[in-house]
């Protein structure tokens, strides 16, 4: 199967580099800079579970290519609609495997190339790109999970599936994928809200006489938000998020904090504005969820409003 990854980031850049590795056959569609990067320096993951460099093909958005059968699309939720476009010379016949976190890319992609063609996708991992284009993996976590939201795409998904098997990543087909997609939204979400919130790693606030009871109670708004949808987190979910985010030793963060603390764009409509909107609309008034995404878009106000001076 010829796959395309959009994007050689932190996500796109770590799974692409392990199925390259691997010897799967994979093109990036990535702009000018990157392709630089990686034409002078191949694709550079560093990781506890094992570095990687390893040569790989580019293409532009004025040459993407074609014959795909699946594209990983990896983008930032606010690039979507630039990737979209990147997209659509390259798309035909291929299934879409959207990496984003939350759920509102999917209407948006099933606008534009139809549901039937659009899968769905989650990655479980910590990674971030340094300024030279070094992916650095910050756990052992390397799970992508997939799964069919019509019939027609179930060979479509078997045969990615194989593809990746070689590669060493913890790729799995998942007959319940809306679902999977919701409770890693009401994680990333949970942690995202209160760490951006507080600026601050889980550990520091867990640690604050109010801090575990606030992490459970942000867990909480987001779990409502996702039950009055039909996807209430599962019981072993649900202890998973109580250990991660009670952990007083913890170290972790979001990236969207760590974005924040470099002053760079935020996911804040797609992962917490949403979440707030759907908890709102289901008659939960969300107020944790209200004060993090308030946080969120006065920084983004700040932010646009500093650089257009």
């Amino acid at each position: 199967m010829r796959l395309l990854v959009l994007g050689a980031g932190g996500i796109g850049g770590y799974f692409g580099a392990r199925l390259a590795a691997a010897g799967a056959d994979v093109t990036f569609l990535v702009r000018p800079r990157r392709a630089g990067q990686l034409a002078a320096h191949g694709l550079v993951v560093q990781s506890a579970l094992g570095d990687v460099t390893v040569p790989v093909r580019t293409v532009s958005r004025d040459a993407p290519g074609s014959g795909y059968g699946a594209i990983l699309l990896s983008c930032k939720a606010y690039d979507l609609d630039d990737a979209i476009a990147a997209l659509a010379p390259a798309a035909g016949g291929a299934l879409i495997v959207p990496l984003l976190n939350g759920m509102a890319h999917l209407e948006r992609l099933d606008a534009a190339f139809g549901q039937d063609r659009v899968a769905g996708g989650v990655a479980v991992i910590g990674v971030t790109m340094e300024p030279d284009g070094t992916i650095r993996h910050l756990n052992r976590a390397q799970t992508l999970i997939h799964g069919a939201r019509t019939p027609t795409q179930r060979p479509a998904v078997a045969a990615l599936q194989e593809a990746m098997a070689p590669s060493g990543i913890e790729a799995r087909a998942s007959e319940t994928i809306i679902h999977d997609m919701w409770e890693k939204w009401v994680f990333l979400c949970s942690i995202a809200a209160m760490t951006c919130l507080m600026r601050s790693p889980v550990g520091p606030i867990a640690s604050s006489p109010q801090g575990e009871a606030l992490m459970l109670a942000m867990r909480d708004e987001c779990s409502a938000a996702a039950a009055a949808a039909g996807f209430a987190p599962r019981e072993a979910h649900r202890e998973f998020t109580r250990r991660q985010l009670t952990d007083k030793a913890s170290t972790m963060a979001a990236s969207m904090m760590r974005d924040l603390d470099q002053g760079l764009e935020v996911e804040a409509d797609h992962v917490v504005g949403d979440m707030l909107a759907r908890a709102r609309a289901a008659g939960h008034p969300a107020p944790l969820l209200a004060a993090a995404y308030t946080h969120l878009d006065v920084y983004r106000r700040r932010r646009a409003t500093a650089n257009q001076g």
